[in-house]
């Protein structure tokens, strides 16, 4: 999938977030905060222009989020983004109005909903990370022009192809046809287990 898929995801399917963001004293705080809407360019959300929430997202502007969907843990996929954001204003509520009308329920008048603003997530990075498959999938994107960074841990050339590794992957990911073994990255659980195991060092993180 394409970043815009992931966001597409988050809010058409999953739709009800949590997210975090930082207070005057730098400590954390969480919200659950819908994604009404999604394309290429991020995510759109509304607020109400009185509460603590959108004071603290006009002076981070910045916001992380996590959206979960399925019945226990593992039938569950995540889909985490932390990323930028910008307020546009009143321009696009009727649009978000229109696609989320339960917003009629909460704010029933044209004079209540003056209260409302539009903020999109413009540029970040995000997670895919689904635990109903065998292994489990995990993948990585970007939007808005965020810079892809590699994370993760990786094999390098100091590998003997003593198999320490292997014996104690969970997703049994590691790929020994070869001398360096490789991690398949799209389904590690980033446990580190490799990273710990190995006699020589071989494995390092990114």
């Amino acid at each position: 999938m394409e970043a815009k898929d992931y966001l597409a995801f988050i809010s058409n399917v999953i739709h009800t977030t949590i997210v975090a963001t930082v207070d005057e004293d730098g400590l954390p705080v969480t919200a659950a905060i819908d994604m009404m809407d999604s394309d290429e360019n991020g995510l759109y959300f509304l607020t109400a222009k009185g509460k603590g929430f959108y004071d603290r997202l006009k002076k981070r502007e910045f916001l992380a989020l996590t959206a979960m969907k399925g019945e226990d843990t593992m039938s569950s996929v995540a889909v985490s983004v932390r990323g930028k954001v910008r307020e546009l204003g009143s321009e696009k509520i009727p649009e978000l109005i229109q696609k989320n009308p339960y917003m009629h329920e909460i704010y029933p008048t044209k004079e209540s909903m003056l209260a409302l603003t539009a903020f999109q997530v413009y540029e970040g990075n995000g997670e895919w990370f689904d635990l109903s498959k065998k292994p489990i999938e995990r993948a990585s994107f970007t939007f808005g022009g965020a810079e892809k960074r590699q994370e993760g841990f990786f094999i390098t050339d100091a590998c003997i192809g003593c198999r320490s590794c292997t014996t104690v992957c969970p997703q049994s990911c590691i790929y020994t046809d070869g001398i360096p073994y490789v991690i398949e990255q799209e389904h590690c659980l980033h446990c580190g287990n490799c990273l710990t195991t190995c006699p020589v060092g071989a494995v390092e993180r990114r």
